[in-house]
C-alpha cells in the first residue's frame, strides 16, 4: 500500500497515457497500416503510457523538490 502511495501520481499519468493512447488509435488512427505506433491499438496505448509515465514523473520530481525546499524553509 505504501508503494501505490507513494508512486500514485506516477500510476494516474500511466493509465492517463494509455487511455489517451488508445483514444488517439481509435478516434485518429492511420488507416493504411503504414503508420507502426498509430496502425495497432496496443503500439499506440504503450506509446501513450510511456508519455504519460515520463510525463508524471518529472511532474513528481519537481513535487519532491518543492516538498523538500518548504520542509527545509520551515
Amino acid at each position: 500500500m505504501e508503494l501505490i502511495k507513494k508512486y500514485r501520481l506516477l500510476i494516474i499519468f500511466t493509465i492517463a497515457g494509455a487511455l489517451g493512447g488508445f483514444l488517439y488509435w481509435k478516434y485518429v488512427g492511420c488507416l493504411s497500416g503504414s503508420c507502426p505506433i498509430k496502425s495497432v491499438w496496443y503500439w499506440s496505448t504503450l506509446y501513450g503510457a510511456l508519455i504519460g509515465l515520463l510525463a508524471g514523473s518529472i511532474i513528481n520530481d519537481f513535487i519532491g523538490k518543492y516538498r523538500k525546499r518548504r520542509d527545509r524553509d520551515h
